[in-house]
């Protein structure tokens, strides 16, 4: 769609009101139209002698009444803006939410945060605000344009002509106020993402001593945007000019030609004063017809960054009720020559085929950027292998819902993030109906039960923005004790254990042993101290399985995985340690 029925798309739920809203306009306009032609009557009456008072209660009642229609056509357009912005905000909310992940590991943050802000500001305002001024500009321009006619045809071509010249330079103007808008928008968007990118890591800023040139680099994107504003706003100033240039040119021309007609008795001064009253209040619905054209503009700039969201592919299926999977039994999990490349890179996976029985321990291992990080986002389908498949009990997960997928599958990421608000609503995040019986099962198990009981508010204290307040083995254990809560099908930890003390995690992996009886549990390791009891290990290498086995079996057969059991000394000998530095797999 153009980004004008865009636009009217977002007007159309509220066409009913817009149009009441419209209709006040017009009454209001037409009180003022009548005004001069009142006006007139009323100096007629005072050149004759006759009383005049009739013509000035109707003058006086005219001016009351446009003023109240025009307060109450304030009030309902207000309302209505509101309501268009709450509606744009919460598509685009949904939609942002529902984006598939490489679309969001394509975009910064900032900047779709910014469509909701400010560019959803500017779509309300053209789709409300803008639409009734061009509409009230038009109509009331034409209305007296009519009456102008009714007084002086004559003068009525003078001031026509005026008009045609200007609004020709104005087709000229508008159509850069689009253009300048969408500049300025992305501008914003730019700054969002720098200050986003910056309070994201804003302990590394300041250790690193980097305020300075953070404060720079936002400062430039500033700048930008300040340059772009500037350069809409000279559009904008112009289009101001031109509708005063307008006006002025409008009546000096009327003042000529019209004191000729009047000098040479071919129109009577009343007249004249009429035509100029007139000439004064088109100022009016020329200011309306500018303005809405100019907020028209700015709304289709912003229009085009909104839409785009609309364009973006989004997970559609991971909304409504999931049913209860057909066994609660542990899920068998298989990799068939599954390859998998994120975009502009090389592969990630090539041909990988490998089966975790259910109700057992498959460790991952490997150099960082082997692919292991990589297997896990497409078991959760945050990503679609290129080839192959992979599947849970014997169903290819592309044929299921994400919905589905998921609500199988625990995953324990390698940051453990956790989200402002309270232990209770982290805890709770993936299970909100948890008996309490189940949470405090999962606190003990994770030795998070003491850590909770020294605390003033308990479960209910807050955790600050990232789980600020915590240390991070304490974010860690959160993390395990949430995905532990939703009894999962399917477990998967990824360096679950790195941020703890050998005893936590000593007691942790004793919890993973417990957990593997009722599900499957995939976990990806660099300390090999936690998976030598794994029932399976793959080693990983380069997008390839290069050796499964037990740790004993590989410590005998494969090269690779005695090297990095040894530089870790959990098997004796002089080895040179493998470079383990790179992308995490």
């Amino acid at each position: 769609m153009s980004p004008l029925s865009v636009l009217f798309s977002y007007a159309r739920p509220h066409r009913g009101v817009l149009l009441a809203s419209l209709v006040l306009v017009l009454l209001a306009g037409g009180s003022g139209l009548v005004q001069p032609l009142v006006a007139q009557h009323v100096l007629e009456a005072l050149g004759t002698g006759s009383s005049a008072v009739g013509w000035l209660v109707l003058l006086t009642a005219l001016v009351v009444a446009g003023a109240l229609l025009t307060g109450v056509q304030s009030w309902w357009q207000q309302r209505t803006a509101e309501r268009v912005v709450r509606d744009v905000r919460r598509d685009l909310v949904h939609r942002l939410i529902r984006l598939r992940v490489p679309e969001l590991d394509r975009r910064p943050p900032g900047d779709l945060t910014a469509r909701i802000t400010s560019d959803s500001t500017l779509v309300q305002k053209a789709a409300t605000e803008g639409l009734v001024q061009v509409a009230n500009g038009v109509l009331t321009t034409l209305g007296a344009v009519v009456l102008m006619g009714v007084v002086h045809l004559g003068l009525l071509g003078v001031t026509l002509g005026v008009l045609v010249v200007v609004a020709v330079l104005m087709g000229f103007v508008l159509p850069k106020i689009r253009a300048a808008v969408a500049r300025a928008q992305e501008s914003v968007g730019a700054i969002g993402a720098a200050v986003d990118r910056v309070l994201g890591a804003v302990r590394t800023v300041k250790a690193n001593g980097a305020e300075q040139r953070e404060t720079d680099t936002a400062n430039q994107a500033v700048e930008r945007a300040y340059e772009a504003g500037l350069f809409g706003a000279r559009y904008v100033a112009m289009v101001s000019v031109l509708t005063g240039l307008a006006i002025q040119a409008a009546f000096l021309s009327v003042l000529g030609v019209g004191g000729a007609l009047v000098a040479s008795g071919s129109m009577t001064a009343p007249q004249l004063i009429a035509f100029l009253l007139y000439v004064f209040y088109l100022a009016s619905p020329l200011a309306s017809l500018a303005s809405g054209l100019s907020t028209l503009q700015q709304g289709l700039g912003a229009v085009n960054r909104i839409d785009e969201v609309s364009r973006m592919p989004v997970e559609d299926d991971v909304d409504g009720p999931v049913g209860p999977p057909a066994t609660t039994a542990p899920p068998r999990v298989e990799f068939d020559g599954v390859e998998f490349a994120y975009p502009g890179r090389g592969p990630a996976l090539r041909g990988v085929t490998y089966t975790v029985d259910p109700g057992t321990r498959t460790a991952l291992v490997g150099l960082s950027g082997a692919g292991k990080t990589t297997m896990f986002a497409l078991l959760q389908r945050f990503y679609e292998p290129t080839a192959g498949q992979v599947r849970i009990d014997g169903v290819d997960i592309a044929t299921l819902p994400r919905a589905e997928v998921r609500k199988r599958i625990a995953y324990v990421e390698q940051d453990s993030p956790v989200m402002a608000g309270t232990l209770r609503a982290n805890l709770l995040y993936a299970e909100p109906d948890a008996a309490e019986a189940d949470i405090a099962e999962v606190l003990r198990v994770t030795r998070l039960d003491a850590f909770v009981a020294r605390l003033e508010h308990g479960l209910d204290t807050e955790v600050g923005t990232r789980g600020v307040t915590l240390s991070g083995g304490e974010r860690q254990r959160l993390a395990i004790a949430r995905a532990l809560l939703r009894k999962p099908g399917v477990l998967l930890l990824d360096e679950a254990t790195a941020q703890l003390d050998a005893r936590n995690e000593q007691a942790l992996g004793e919890v993973v042993e417990q957990a593997s009886r009722r599900c499957t549990v995939l976990l990806i390791a660099h300390r090999l101290s936690t998976v030598t009891s794994a029932d399976q290990i793959l080693v990983l290498e380069h997008g390839l399985v290069r050796a499964r086995g037990t740790h004993d079996d590989l410590v005998r057969t494969d090269p690779l995985y005695r090297e990095l059991a040894a530089t870790q000394m959990l098997v004796p000998g002089d080895v040179e340690p493998t470079d383990i530095t790179g992308v995490a797999g």
